[in-house]
């Protein structure tokens, strides 16, 4: 049997462990004494506070310089250092620096660098430019109504945005009646916009919408001007005798014919002697024009497609052609009509004019129609009003007319000015 002396054991075990911790010492200090022989490490103070602020195309860096005296320079590195920028900077300053960039995400790395070359650790910072990807996305504002008062005040009213892209305002230019172009700036929350300076010959105002796809960003964005046409009462410009008090030519008792509209032989049933009347009551709150038949066995005769209209050339536009009905009787046969002849159709026919409304119910009634070039354009009402005896009839009456032009416009180029 082997014995084995365990104290020799625990020296030489000892000895070993010594001599290796003595290498591995004398390993390490060769290491750092190759860092000693090639000179100290200086580092200069880095940037602070630094923001990368999106733009069109470009972006801008603010930052804050320490007051390190050493500090001399600041490199900016993008495109994974492909692409650099150097600037003269002086120490316990703030660097404001644009960068021309495409459009998209980048990300930097900025330093320090003093006049030996030596440079701080990198800052690094994300930011973002936008461009046309980012303008082809926005939308104007939509409008819901746009008309000129009496006053020649214009009212607009808006659509709410969806606020997601950021648009901060609507710009609104228009001609004053001082004969300049004036702009306004409505607010993206404001609901509606009054103009109160238009000039009496504008039936357009111009508007584009504004953007900052951030709140930081350093460039505002537009959208194309879009012309918008208002609609304007020009009942005045092209009807005559449109309002009550209607005028007469002549007159007998109750009913009148009117002055400026033509009227057919049907609509003219009250017989006095040997001369008829029609088109005009002055019962009831008028005289406003009116048809009527019956409450007579021998006078008042049925209606049939019996015809008030004037005969008007208008230019190209969308119209309106709105009348106010006091009182009638309800679900008769009564059609207010634009017609491209000189006389509008009988009942039977409204389907091939321009345009036709059943107007048979008290109300504000507006019949709608477009022209794309100017043209003569008959503008009225037929109808058929049946004569129900001594003790019954059938009637219509118009208190007063009006026509509204909204002028055919086109959108305009877009106009990058600021």
């Amino acid at each position: 049997m082997i014995k084995i002396n365990r104290t020799h054991t625990i020296i030489r075990l000892a000895f070993v462990l010594i001599l290796i911790s003595t290498f591995s010492s004398c390993a390490k200090w060769d290491e750092f004494k190759q860092y000693i022989d090639e000179g100290e490490i200086v580092y200069v103070g880095k940037l602070d506070s630094v923001k990368v602020l999106s733009g069109n195309e470009r972006i801008k860096i603010t930052a804050e310089v320490k007051p390190d005296p050493k500090i001399k320079k600041a490199l900016i590195k993008w495109n994974d250092g492909k692409d650099s920028l150097q600037l003269d900077i002086g120490h316990n300053s703030v660097i404001e620096q644009y960068i021309a960039m495409p459009e998209g995400i980048v990300s930097l790395e900025l330093f320090t660098i003093d006049d030996e070359g030596n440079r701080s650790i990198a800052v690094p910072a994300i930011g973002r430019a936008y461009g046309p990807r980012y303008s082809a996305g926005l939308t104007n504002r939509l409008t819901s109504s746009a008309v000129i008062e009496n006053n020649n005040t214009a009212l607009i009213d808006w659509q709410e945005m969806d606020m997601s892209a950021g648009p901060i305002g609507t710009e609104v230019r228009y001609i004053a009646n001082n004969g300049t172009t004036k702009s306004i700036i409505v607010k993206v929350d404001d609901m509606t916009t009054s103009i109160v300076d238009l000039a009496s010959t504008a039936k357009t105002v111009s508007y584009r919408t504004l953007y900052l796809p951030q709140k930081t960003s350093i460039d505002t964005f537009y959208t194309a001007f879009y012309e918008l046409g208002l609609a304007k009462d020009v009942t005045a410009e092209y009807l005559k005798n449109y309002t009550n008090p209607v005028a007469t030519s002549s007159v007998s008792g109750r009913w009148g014919i009117p002055s400026d509209w033509i009227t057919n032989t049907a609509v003219r049933n009250f017989r006095d002697g040997s001369n008829y009347f029609g088109g005009v009551d002055h019962w009831f709150g008028g005289p406003f024009l009116a048809m009527e038949a019956g409450w007579s066995e021998d006078n008042m005769s049925s209606i049939v497609n019996g015809k008030i209209y004037q005969i008007v050339t208008l230019p190209a536009g969308h119209y309106t052609f709105e009348m106010d009905i006091p009182d009638c009787t309800i679900g008769g046969d009564f059609y207010t009509v634009a017609a491209l002849e000189t006389e509008i159709p009988n009942t039977e026919n409204v389907s091939t004019a321009l345009g036709f409304l059943k107007t048979s119910s008290p109300g504000t009634h507006g019949l709608k129609f477009s022209l794309m070039e100017a043209k003569q354009v008959a503008l009225g009402f037929v109808g058929n009003v049946p004569n129900k005896g001594a003790g019954d009839g059938t009637f219509w009456r118009i208190n007063a007319v009006r026509l509204k032009q909204i002028v055919i416009v086109q959108e305009i180029p877009v106009l990058h000015d600021k």
